[in-house]
């Protein structure tokens, strides 16, 4: 009788060890892998053992809500598969050599709370319909290949705290709709190919700490509003067509601890924050 319940008991322990995601899930995860070269990764899976056990995953009530594969050498393109899983909260595959277009099918991931893509070799737009995505709170996505417009619709992103955009190839305006990410802690758009002036409903970003706006081809007088941000930390504006002495705008942010401007906004007539057409 003792050995038949020790029996019932083990096999019980081993449901409990052993839960494992849907099988929708499981072809989502394997879908990733095999698009990705996964028998070449830095830390493979072995698909013959169960899914919580794969190395990189977090996984909660059978659930994929989590996978952090960074520097893991991945190499290839997003399957379309990957939003199948639909409790994913973290995606992380920063510091790998994934290229291509993000899949359209991403912005159906409606869990997702950080999208963190930075240092591969993605190209193409940004998806336009990123805004579907209500629950991120960070978006980093820098040093990629990323061409086109920053979509309008990234200021539907109200829980949004930390957009970094750096060192792609992106073009065109800063959106006017980013005014209204009013969680947004750090905005970094450095070295790419971005222009015109800076709208003044960025003086509605009170949260903001970091604005990194270096190596573009912004110019124009800056909004009387900058002067708003109280709590900023970080502006570096050089390397744009900014016009305007500026050095005495330093003076008007009380927290600010990195501050850069370009020598030639330092003379000339004192700074001069005129608002500029949010065209």
């Amino acid at each position: 009788m003792k050995t038949i319940k020790l029996t019932l008991l083990c096999c019980l322990l081993s449901a409990f060890t052993f839960a494992n995601v849907s099988q929708s899930e499981k072809d989502a995860l394997l879908a990733l892998y095999n698009a990705t070269n996964g028998s070449s990764w830095n830390t493979s899976w072995d698909i013959d053992q169960p899914v919580s056990d794969w190395h990189g995953l977090t996984i909660e009530n059978d659930k994929v809500v989590a996978i952090n594969l960074s520097f893991n050498n991945l190499v290839g393109q997003l399957p379309n598969e990957i939003y199948s899983l639909t409790s994913l909260k973290v995606l992380n595959l920063s510091f790998n050599q994934l290229e291509g277009e993000l899949p359209e099918k991403l912005t159906e991931m409606t869990s997702l709370e950080e999208l963190k893509l930075f240092s591969n070799k993605f190209s193409g737009s940004i998806p336009e319909n990123i805004g579907n995505l209500i629950n991120l709170k960070v978006i980093e996505l820098y040093n990629n290949g990323f061409t086109g417009e920053i979509p309008s619709s990234i200021g539907e992103l109200s829980k949004l705290e930390i957009l970094i955009l750096s060192s792609n190839e992106l073009m065109g305006k800063l959106p006017v709709s980013i005014s209204q990410l009013k969680s947004l802690k750090v905005l970094s758009l450095f070295d790419n190919a971005l222009l015109g002036t800076i709208p003044s409903a960025i003086g509605e970003l009170a949260q903001l700490e970091e604005l990194v706006l270096s190596n573009n081809a912004f110019y124009g007088n800056l909004p009387s509003e900058l002067a708003q941000l109280s709590n900023l930390k970080t502006l570096l504006l050089s390397n744009n067509g900014f016009k305007g002495n500026y050095a005495a705008l330093k003076d008007k942010l009380p927290n600010i601890v990195d501050f850069d401007i370009d020598d030639a906004n330092r003379k000339g007539a004192l700074a001069t924050l005129d608002t500029e057409d949010d065209d």
